[in-house]
Formats: structure tokens, sequence, C-alpha cells
């Protein structure tokens, strides 16, 4: 840790630029996967902006709890199943996964298609942790 620490300060400003990369790298894939929203922010885009929930989880996952009217095309099914999402081109959606790490790429492949993509930060870990409702039907 300590050599860590030496070489930091020894190349500071090599640290810098990489940190600066890194960011600009990040900033980048968040911008082509779509916006990360809250629960809250989901919610009300949902109400509001009568967004469509797509779940890219499995079926298994999915009947064990989702959000009402959401669309279940698991992440692996996305690129054939793509047209069963054209009636909701002119709509927001919000792309939910387990824990939100997974939807950026589902979200890459749909700005690409010209959809408006929205990641439910934190998945349906978070959704459920807020103790929001679900759908076990």
């Amino acid at each position: 840790m300590e050599q860590a620490f030496e070489f930091i300060n020894n190349n500071w400003m090599l640290v810098s630029v990489w940190g600066a990369f890194l960011a600009a790298f990040l900033w980048d894939n968040n911008q082509r996967s779509g916006a990360s929203i809250s629960a809250a922010q989901a919610t009300q885009m949902i109400n509001k902006q009568d967004a469509a929930v797509l779940d890219i989880r499995d079926k298994k996952d999915f009947d064990g709890g989702h959000l009402a009217n959401a669309i279940n095309i698991p992440y692996a099914a996305l690129t054939e199943r793509m047209s069963e999402l054209e009636s909701a081109k002119e709509r927001p959606i919000v792309l939910v996964c387990k824990s939100g790490q997974s939807v950026g790429m589902a979200g890459k492949t749909l700005k690409q298609k010209g959809f408006q993509v929205f990641r439910l930060s934190g998945g349906m870990m978070d959704w459920t942790n807020q103790n929001l409702p679900v759908v076990t039907k």
C-alpha cells in the first residue's frame, strides 16, 4: 500500500490523466446506455409519461416479482424480440434487471434502435428494498 501512495505521489500527473480518461469512459458509457434513474423517478415516468417498463431478467426471476405492466424480454432474446417494443418507441422505456448492473448493454442496443431509454438504478433489488409494489402473477 505504501508503494501505491509513493507511485501516486511521484506520478501525480499520470494518475490524474488516467483518472480523467476513466471518468470520460464511464460518462460516455452511461450516455450510450441511457440515464440512470431512481425508483421515485421511474414511478413518476410511468405515471406521468406513460413510460414502458422492460424487465430483462429471465422468466423465473420475472415471475418471482416484477413491476406492474412490465414487459419481460430476457436480455439474451432482446435482439430477436425487438419488434415487440415497436409500440413503445414513442414513449420512454425504463429498463429493469436484478441489481441495475446488467441493463447497460440492453440500453445501448435499444438506444441504437432509436428508443428513449432509462436504467432503473439498483434494479429490482432496490425496488423491493424500498417496499415498492411488485406483481407476482
